[in-house]
């Protein structure tokens, strides 16, 4: 900042000297005077027009007690200024897009367990099924139900039904590849899609699920075991997609069906 503020001054000390030899008699006859004029002139217009705004930016408020400064001082002082201005709009920036995650989190992630919400698994089927549909690849879609679970808010209540949930969703984060999509479908349904993976290898993430709930008791008198149904097909390329998810939940029918907890597979 000193280096700006010198130069500034650098420049008022070269027009006095100019005014300086404009105001010397001995240099009437020199050819460059009326250029110098000229030039003085135009420095002083522009320092006008500087004037002029500053006094805007300056503010009616200060204005008066700014007149007592310099050109260069009041100049210097609106530079910094502008730059704390600047310097404030870049933190408001950096909220705002931190803000805009926050939003773009919440609008895709359900507020009880942390895990996808339906609207985002609702565009990550779509996505997935166009990727698997342009390479060629397969692409196994499951829908899971936790068994019995309105007994479990019945006889201990919303709040362990909730705890229930979030301990579900640990055990599915746990049971799934790094590659996998799942999240909360609703209620106490959920929905995983397994990118290039075909049945036999579907069933084995799913089994591993299955035992991870099966681990899971809730309630701390007579504790009741956990246990969750499965059904899981195959995207058939060009399909759409809601023929995938109802093929899905036959087969999840028809593991409640056949006694829950287990893993059905539709073809």
């Amino acid at each position: 900042m000193t280096k700006r503020t010198g130069s500034i001054n650098d420049g008022q000390a070269l027009l006095e000297r100019i005014e300086s030899l404009l105001e010397d008699t001995g240099h009437a006859d020199n050819p460059l005077r009326p250029v110098l004029t000229e030039v003085l002139e135009h420095i002083h217009t522009q320092n006008q027009r500087m004037e002029r705004l500053l006094k805007i930016s300056d503010g009616y408020q200060l204005l008066e007690r700014n007149q007592t400064l310099s050109l260069a001082e009041r100049c210097d002082k609106q530079i910094k200024r502008m730059e704390k201005l600047a310097r404030i709009s870049d933190q408001y920036q950096r909220n705002l897009l931190e803000v805009a995650e926050s939003l773009r989190q919440a609008a895709n992630q359900d507020a009880l367990t942390g895990l996808a919400n339906r609207r985002h698994l609702m565009e990550r089927l779509k996505d997935e099924s166009q990727r698997a549909t342009r390479k060629g690849s397969q692409l196994a879609v499951a829908m899971m139900d936790v068994d019995y679970f309105k007994q479990i808010n019945d006889r201990f209540g919303h709040e362990v039904g909730d705890q229930a949930l979030r301990e579900i969703a640990d055990a599915v984060r746990q049971g799934v590849r790094r590659y996998d999509i799942h999240g909360r479908w609703g209620g106490e349904e959920f929905l995983l899609m397994l990118p290039e993976t075909d049945q036999p290898e579907a069933v084995a993430v799913l089994e591993r699920i299955r035992e991870r709930i099966g681990a899971i008791h809730v309630g701390e008198q007579a504790p009741v075991r956990l246990s969750a149904s499965f059904g899981v097909t195959l995207l058939r390329h060009g399909e759409d997609t809601d023929d995938t998810l109802k093929r899905a939940d036959d087969a999840l029918f028809e593991a409640k069906r056949n006694g829950r907890d287990r893993v059905e597979v539709a073809c």
